[in-house]
């Protein structure tokens, strides 16, 4: 069996370890009432969906934790199935998971007037976390710092690559959270940011990271079986924030994260459109640049459906990943 082969056989046993686990953890959600909360300054359309389970992040972190950790234990035994280099990204993953399910668990249950963490808590704990993985990334495995399309050689960024590091992970993580707003928007978006980085792993000879990345892609779409309009689970910050680091900390290992920006354009968007607007309406004393943000929710209030928006959002995403690996080929 061929390496790509392997990454996408991987792909669809997680997917289908997803979609069976997802049954059971809907039952327990609902017994245990984890149900969407929605802002009341929100699209009103959203309040359709209020009491929908959250904290769906869960599903897709089990079957991805469960091959990582078997196949570095056939590893450990004395096979070659996948590298302990994957290792990484699992535990930002799981980290950053478990901020996000802090966040819910708060929200969910009213602490900090149903508000969740409190955002100087949250970046604190955000940004520990991305130190820690940076250090790991560039003192223990060594990766390579930055690679720019058109240039076959390594650029290093000497003392500036650590807080950059650290920006994109944080950064990413918090632009993914923002996407994550309509049924499989977030999902969709990620699952192919991955795949587009599993496709530039393999091609980089990175074969583990591949398979982690590909590993991820299905456990994705099996969440997104329960995701897709109208929804039956929600990803939560424990999925969003998990996602969105993750990605960050793939894209650093290959050393391709400057074409980061172009493969994940959508959150990137998501994520100015706050900052523009946060900007210009503390300048201006109370003008906006869009009618709602994230980006999504203006858009829904010019009149696009939910569907619409996130077809849309999606084919945007996947030319810009097409774009992306073709420029890391450069």
């Amino acid at each position: 069996m061929t390496q790509s082969s392997l990454a996408l056989a991987l792909s669809g046993f997680s997917f289908l370890l997803t979609v069976i686990w997802g049954t059971p953890l809907l039952r327990i959600l609902r017994q245990l009432k984890i149900g969407e909360h929605i802002r009341i300054e929100g699209p009103k359309s959203h309040f359709a969906k209020l009491g929908t389970p959250t904290m769906g992040g869960v599903l897709i972190l089990f079957p991805v934790a469960l091959l990582t950790i078997l196949f570095n234990a056939v590893k450990v035994l004395g096979g070659s199935v996948i590298g302990n280099s994957i290792l990484v990204p699992l535990m930002v993953f799981v980290a950053y998971a478990l901020i996000g399910s802090i966040d819910d668990w708060f929200s969910l249950r009213g602490i900090r007037g149903g508000d969740g963490l409190s955002p100087i808590s949250k970046l604190i704990l955000q940004l520990l976390v991305a130190i820690a993985a940076v250090f790991v990334l560039r003192y223990v495995l060594d990766v390579p710092e930055l690679y720019l399309p058109g240039l076959d050689f390594e650029i290093s960024l000497g003392i500036f690559y650590f807080p950059v590091a650290v920006l994109i992970i944080a950064g990413f993580s918090n632009a993914v959270n923002f996407t994550d707003g309509l049924d499989g928007l977030a999902g969709l978006i990620s699952a192919t940011a991955f795949a587009a980085y599993g496709a530039i792993a393999l091609i980089q000879g990175q074969i583990f990271l591949a398979r982690f990345c590909f590993i991820l892609v299905g456990s994705i779409f099996g969440f997104l079986w329960y995701n897709v309009h109208p929804a039956q689970l929600f990803m939560g910050d424990t999925g969003s924030l998990a996602l969105g680091a993750t990605l960050a900390v793939v894209a650093l290992m290959t050393g391709q994260w400057a074409v980061l920006p172009i493969i994940g354009i959508i959150p990137l968007s998501e994520l100015l459109s706050v900052v523009i607007q946060v900007v210009f309406f503390k300048i201006t004393k109370g003008k906006r640049v869009f009618k709602m943000t994230p980006l999504h929710h203006h858009f829904e209030l010019t009149g696009w459906s939910e569907t619409q928006i996130v077809q849309r959002f999606w084919l945007i995403g996947l030319v810009a990943s097409l774009v992306g690996v073709a420029l890391s080929l450069v």
